[in-house]
């Protein structure tokens, strides 16, 4: 929780809180005849601001040209911490020629009120030549807010050679005496300036944050009650008072002082932010978060209120703006250990442990005492999975904090990541004898002996964590899953079922008691069990999500849409069923649906990270590559450290065939993170796209030394060699990576190098024997059937693909290369697969080029021509589309269109299919 330290304690008044601290003493008042005047003036002398404030109101509402009314104003905003407003009042004072050797002091304290620390000494730079004490005092403070000790030291030594015991100077000097940590002195200059008036509530105020400084809370609170004694309403005290039981956890006593702050001051920003922490305090997170906000648009440089927003937003979890307010604090404040530490915080969680790493190491060069930081850096290690570094730092933090069980569990889990299972349990099993109600070291050394597959001890260790938690569900929940280990189901079952009981909301439970329904083969027991728990939990997103899995497993894409949807709808403002909806439609297909959803949430939540690559790859599904491209830009802005994002922008670069910027970003991906494999990938194959396939096969023979139980170096080398024409030498990479990695990708790019190498046969009996073992898997589903295409065997062809499309009845490709082969086949099926196809996916290209193709075959050039053209303005580079369109032209009786776009495709290469079909065409309009 983010407190005032000892040092900031003092300092907060000038360098930090200074922008609301109450204004300082030595404001001359002068009588006036007017009678509201005369009342506001009683009122503030007993301290009744409010009064005062409304009468003075009054007095300007009646002459708004009254100068001392507007001075007066001026003075008491100063006082209740509205700088904004008293700078306006003294302005308009000075301009009624109010004498500017009051006014110009009180319009210093209204700027510095605003953290306007240069603006004051500009400002006041040619009244100070009068050498008056106050605005003496006003530009030392400034100067001290802005870390100039010696200036401000020079003024403050100044004013009291003009006048040797003005309290307010005497309080600045032991403010810099704190500074450079001489606390006697500071002391000394605080009893000085109460010697010199003991009734000052500037230097009471400062002795008592010098109390509290040094830990001694009650003197510092007595303290504090001596200047509400002599003036009842001080802000500040009840600020400070309120601090302090922050602190000391005395909630309800600090929310009492708050509002009393509140009643005498209503609109204090400096009352505000206490009552932000106090709210932050009590895990209050979006209370705080609205108080901050409107601190922080009215003085956006107070950097406490800055510090205390990082801790909110982390609490939150919206790590961007975590982000930029912890590092916005950072460079003010770069020695700030907690500033630091929840910065590194906010990075490991936002999965960027590099970043987090190099935020901490300046602390861990300097501060070795510090358990909860070396802690984090053994986290940082654990992510990177360097478990041996991550056991040092673990370790050394469970030596300054040996009782402390969550220590000794990290530790643990470091150990169990370098292999060192006895070790790993060792720890834990220390972790629960330091606190056996600890659920963190309990659950821990359960799962641990659970994913070790030691069902007995995880049995035995999670029956211990019972007896000290009877009623927790999490611990119910394991016991189960370890009854289920040891084939116990009955057991298993009635743990899951007691888990829910103490537990109604805890999904876990209902998802493994659907689980053992799967593992008896009985999906309707484990939809009803999702079922149950969702009529308790009407918005569960966990239960509709499972539900969605469990319609995708059965092959019900439309029900798992439903969920997703419903998912959605039930919980608006939550990001996570978003994101899962959208990701769901661009796997079906949907690609409309997620753009147009993408588009919308977009409005609520316009930075956020997920939702912005979503929109990037919803925009790309559906064509918009430059609108795919400036999402991506926006991404990158949020996430500047991500080498992922850059690669992401690479490959749009790519596509939009922009290879010299595509380069610049994949560099400053391998930059960011030099050890990125897809980014070495990509940048092998622009040195391809270049001609380059030296530096390329250097890429490939680099990554293949590094990784050599990896198939990306040797996969990287067959596309080389591929792109060479060379593949017979391509085959063997190839076959090299799929030892190492049996994906359909590269059983494709096996088949595709057999086929160049004229083994058609073996690339078809290799592709069967897969769809054998692997039935469901619908891309190498797809190339068989392209093949069959290509190869002209197109009854073949519609055979396999109809059997794909009962499988899978909304694939577009599918139905589009069915409606091709049955085109090839003159079946009158034709027409009706394309419009399947075209009902699903209107926008894209190649959708509109096999209807508009077809419908121009059977003599509707009216529909047709319109979808080739159209097809043409979004993919101007298909030389087949260009073919279709002009056959449509002609057809359509405008020969001088059709030989325009014939004679276009006739320029360029014509190493197409249509090629033949070109030129007989061109030659009979000639």
């Amino acid at each position: 929780m983010p407190h005032r330290t000892n040092q900031l304690a003092l300092v907060s008044a000038v360098a930090g809180a200074l922008i609301f601290a109450a204004g300082l003493s030595g404001c001359e008042e002068q009588a006036s005849s007017a009678s509201l005047i005369a009342q506001a003036r009683q009122y503030q002398q007993k301290g009744d601001f409010n009064a005062a404030l409304i009468q003075l109101k009054n007095a300007v509402e009646s002459n708004s040209d009254d100068p001392e009314a507007r001075y007066l104003l001026a003075v008491m905003y100063t006082e209740t911490g509205n700088g904004q407003s008293a700078e306006k009042e003294a302005r308009r004072a000075l301009s009624l020629n109010y004498p500017a050797e009051k006014v110009v002091p009180v319009l210093g304290k209204a700027m510095l009120l605003q953290g306007q620390f240069q603006k004051v000494l500009d400002e006041t730079q040619k009244a100070a030549a009068h050498n008056s004490p106050e605005l003496l005092c006003v530009r030392a403070d400034a100067y001290l807010a802005m870390d100039k000790r010696e200036l401000a030291l020079q003024l403050y030594n100044r004013v009291l050679q003009i006048k040797p015991e003005y309290a307010t100077a005497l309080i600045g000097l032991g403010r810099v005496a704190y500074m450079t940590r001489d606390v006697d002195a500071a002391r000394q200059y605080a009893e000085h300036a109460l010697t010199a008036d003991p009734k000052n509530t500037d230097a009471l105020m400062f002795k008592g944050d010098l109390l509290r400084a040094q830990n001694q809370s009650e003197q510092a609170l007595k303290t504090y009650d001596q200047v509400l004694a002599i003036n009842p309403t001080h802000r500040t005290a009840h600020v400070e008072k309120a601090y302090l039981e922050i602190a000391l956890g005395k909630f309800a006593e600090a929310q009492a002082n708050l509002t009393t702050a509140k009643e005498n001051t209503p609109n204090s920003l400096l009352v505000t932010y206490t009552q932000a922490l106090l709210d932050f305090s009590q895990g209050k997170n979006a209370a705080a978060q609205e108080s901050l906000q409107t601190v922080l648009h009215a003085a956006p440089e107070h950097m406490p209120s800055v510090l205390l927003a990082g801790a909110v937003n982390l609490s939150l979890g919206s790590l961007p703006q975590a982000e930029q307010n912890l590092r916005q604090y950072m460079e003010k404040n770069p020695d700030n250990l907690y500033a630091r530490k929840m910065l590194a915080s906010t990075l490991l969680r936002s999965g960027r442990t590099p970043d987090a790493l190099n935020v901490l190491e300046p602390a861990l060069k300097n501060v070795q005492q510090d358990a909860q930081l070396l802690a984090l850096a053994g986290e940082s290690y654990m992510q990177v999975r360097d478990f041996n570094k991550a056991t040092q730092y673990f370790e050394q933090a469970s030596g300054l904090e040996p009782k402390a069980a969550h220590l000794h569990t990290s530790l643990g889990l470091s150990k169990l990541g370098k292999g060192d299972k006895a070790q790993a349990i060792s720890e834990m099993e220390l972790a629960t004898r330091l606190d056996a109600k600890s659920e963190q070291a309990g659950l821990a050394l359960v799962r641990t002996e659970l994913s070790l597959q030691h069902f007995d001890n995880a049995y035995a260790a999670v029956l211990a964590l019972e007896k000290a938690l009877p009623d927790n569900a999490a611990v119910q929940d394991l016991k189960g899953m370890a009854s289920a280990g040891k084939q116990d189901t009955a057991l298993a079952r009635a743990s899951f079922e007691k888990a829910l009981a103490l537990q109604p909301s805890y999904f876990p439970a209902a998802a493994n008691l659907a689980q053992l329904a799967m593992n008896a083969k009985n999906p309707a027991a484990a939809k009803q069990h999702l079922l149950d728990f969702l009529g308790k939990n009407s918005k569960s997103i966990e239960a509709m999500t499972a539900l969605a899995t469990l319609a995708v497993s059965e092959r019900k894409p439309d029900e798992a849409t439903q969920w997703l949807e419903q998912a959605s709808a039930e919980n608006p403002d939550a990001v996570v069923p978003v994101v899962r909806l959208l990701t769901h439609y661009l796997l079906i297909g949907q690609n409309q649906k997620a753009i147009t959803l993408a588009r919308l949430v977009q409005v609520n939540h316009p930075d956020n990270p997920d939702l912005l690559d979503l929109l990037g790859k919803s925009q790309l599904a559906n064509g918009e590559r430059v609108g795919a491209l400036e999402s991506y830009k926006k991404l990158a802005a949020a996430l500047p450290r991500s080498a992922h994002v850059q690669m992401q922008l690479a490959a749009l670069q790519i596509l939009l065939n922009n290879t010299a910027v595509a380069e610049d970003h994949l560099k400053t991906a391998l930059a960011l993170q030099p050890d990125f494999p897809a980014a070495q990938l990509a940048h092998a194959e622009l040195y391809v796209r270049k001609g380059s396939h030296e530096l390329a096969l250097m890429i490939a023979r680099k990554l293949q030394r590094k990784y050599p139980q990896s198939a990306a170096g040797f996969q990287l080398e067959g596309d080389v060699l591929m792109g060479q024409k060379k593949a017979d030498l391509a085959l063997p990479a190839y076959e090299q990576a799929f030892g190492y990695n049996r994906s359909n990708e590269l059983l494709i790019k096996i088949a595709n190098a057999l086929r160049a190498n004229g083994k058609d046969k073996e690339a078809d009996r290799r592709l069967t024997q897969w769809l054998q073992q692997y039935p469901q898997d619908i891309r190498t589903q797809l190339y068989k059937a392209e093949t069959l295409l290509a190869d002209k065997q197109y009854k073949q062809a519609a055979t396999y693909l109809e059997a794909t499309v009962k499988q899978y009845p909304t694939n577009i490709v599918a139905l589009n290369n069915l409606a091709l082969a049955y085109q090839q086949l003159a079946d009158p099926r034709a027409q009706a697969t394309a419009e399947a196809a075209y009902k699903l996916a209107s926008d894209q290209p190649v959708i509109m080029d096999t209807l508009g193709w077809i419908l121009i075959e059977q003599g509707d050039t009216a529909r047709g021509l319109p979808l080739l053209q159209k097809a043409n303005v979004q993919a101007p580079d298909a030389r087949d589309i260009r073919y279709h369109m002009a056959v449509g032209l002609y057809k359509n009786g405008d020969k001088a269109a059709a030989r325009r776009e014939l004679e276009v495709l006739l320029s360029g290469n014509m190493q197409f299919a249509q090629a033949d079909g070109v030129r007989a065409l061109l030659k009979q309009l000639q």
